[in-house]
């Protein structure tokens, strides 16, 4: 992900050449508060995506079905050519049936849902039992597809994906498993199945034993590497990934803490303020002065402003660490994040959800559900601004260009919660 590709594209020319490198300039004015009245704002792009309400307007709302009808044409003409045996939600099809299943939720069309069930079907073909994680392994289509039949009520094939969901339990939580913890091939990914089924059909379907089991085998495993490396006190939960302690969303501490601060994921209070607080505040004091994260522990390099590595993952980690902790201090933090988000998120690694504009955009969203700040509506509108214009900005094709991830699948996913924004969720991670 982005450090092995910032290892091929590292320039020795300082930092501020290394950022343009990354990102565009930002060409956007921010939204000036103080003028700010919707509908008559000073600036006309205010007003174009505003009403007098300060809803989204009818305008915009138009502009934004218009480029998801275009983009989803597109989308399917270049699934044709995807790699058939790929079912993750990650690059494959289970990722387009996730897309289809939102924009369902969007607009209600019954055509949707029967293409996420297409979809589904194909997921279920290409099973193979080697990775566990809804990102990229076999919860996830499991999981998908358990809440696509419900909606269906197609009850026995319901019961049928929880089942096999469930069977992958006793791998997951094994002590002598050398499973990792993060969100795309580890435990904090199972788990993430687990709560996404029992929040799309209801409390209980997955047993909260099931879970307990899942959320007490990573809380071990954090403890276990915390005690080797001597930072008990620092950081209670300390987790690896391929030998190196990733702080960002993907493979790293800010995913994983995000999975256990979850109120479906019920760990206990006493647990959250003695072992998962400490560790949120260690990450929080690798910041950078620029306001973004390191990419690991060991990294010094300001570089990455990614979902998977960086400010717009982190943040996420700080949001959720305000409503269980309810300290200033972490709004203060998510804060300082979109301000660097805002500034280098327009990135030229194109316009996905992973590292892409799209999945920098969902801070801005999170942030305006948090806090209702016009600012954060405005700002996700202009990131989306930059996606109706895809195709266009000289950004790389990344090698699954339609999947939900890396492509166009996670732009449209976006854009179709930008007309929502009260109910947006970053897929596959936000619940």
């Amino acid at each position: 992900m982005g450090d092995s590709m910032s290892k091929r594209m590292k320039l020795v020319t300082g930092p501020e050449s290394e950022m343009e490198e990354r990102s565009f300039l930002n060409p956007y004015p921010d939204l000036d508060q103080g003028t700010f009245t919707p509908g008559t704002a000073g600036s006309e792009s205010d007003s174009e995506h505003f009403d007098s309400n300060g809803k989204i307007s009818d305008g915009f709302r138009n502009k934004v079905n218009k480029k998801i009808d275009d983009l989803l044409q597109q989308m399917e003409e270049g699934l044709k050519m995807a790699d058939p045996h790929d079912f993750s939600a990650y690059t494959g099809w289970t990722g387009i049936a996730v897309l289809y299943l939102q924009l369902y939720r969007v607009n209600n069309e019954p055509t949707h849902l029967q293409r996420a069930l297409d979809y589904v079907k194909r997921t279920m073909r290409n099973l193979n039992g080697r990775r566990v994680t809804f990102l990229c392994g076999d919860a996830g289509p499991l999981a998908v597809g358990a809440v696509v039949h419900h909606k269906l009520k197609n009850d026995t094939e319901e019961k049928e994906c929880i089942t096999k969901l469930l069977q992958l339990h006793r791998a997951v939580v094994s002590s002598d498993s050398d499973l990792p913890n993060e969100l795309l091939y580890g435990r904090a990914g199972y788990l993430y199945a687990l709560l996404y089924v029992n929040k799309e059909i209801g409390p209980e379907t997955v047993p909260e034993s099931n879970i307990k089991e899942v959320v007490d085998a990573i809380l071990e495993s954090g403890k276990k590497l915390s005690k080797e490396e001597r930072k008990t006190e620092r950081c209670p939960l300390l987790y690896e990934w391929h030998r190196k302690q990733y702080v960002g969303a993907a493979h790293g501490l800010a995913g994983i803490y995000c999975m256990l601060m979850q109120p479906s994921a019920k760990v206990n209070q006493e647990v959250l303020t003695e072992l998962v607080k400490p560790s949120v505040d260690y990450v929080r004091h690798k910041k950078f002065r620029s306001g973004n994260y390191p990419s690991s522990l060991s990294n010094e390099t300001d570089r990455l402003v990614h979902w998977c590595h960086g400010a717009p993952g982190v943040i996420h980690m700080l949001i959720q660490a305000y409503k269980v902790f309810k300290e200033e201090k972490y709004l203060k933090d998510a804060v300082e994040c979109s301000e660097v988000i805002w500034q280098r998120g327009l990135l030229r690694k194109g316009y996905g959800i992973c590292h892409g504009t799209a999945g920098n955009g969902y801070s801005f969203l999170s942030m305006y559900s948090l806090t209702q700040d016009k600012k954060y509506l405005y700002r996700a509108c202009k990131f989306a601004e930059w996606c109706l214009d895809y195709g266009t900005h000289g950004c790389r094709i990344p090698d699954r260009p339609y999947s939900l991830f890396e492509g166009m699948a996670g732009a449209i996913h976006y854009l179709s919660d930008l007309l929502n924004p009260e109910t947006s969720r970053f897929p596959a991670f936000e619940l």
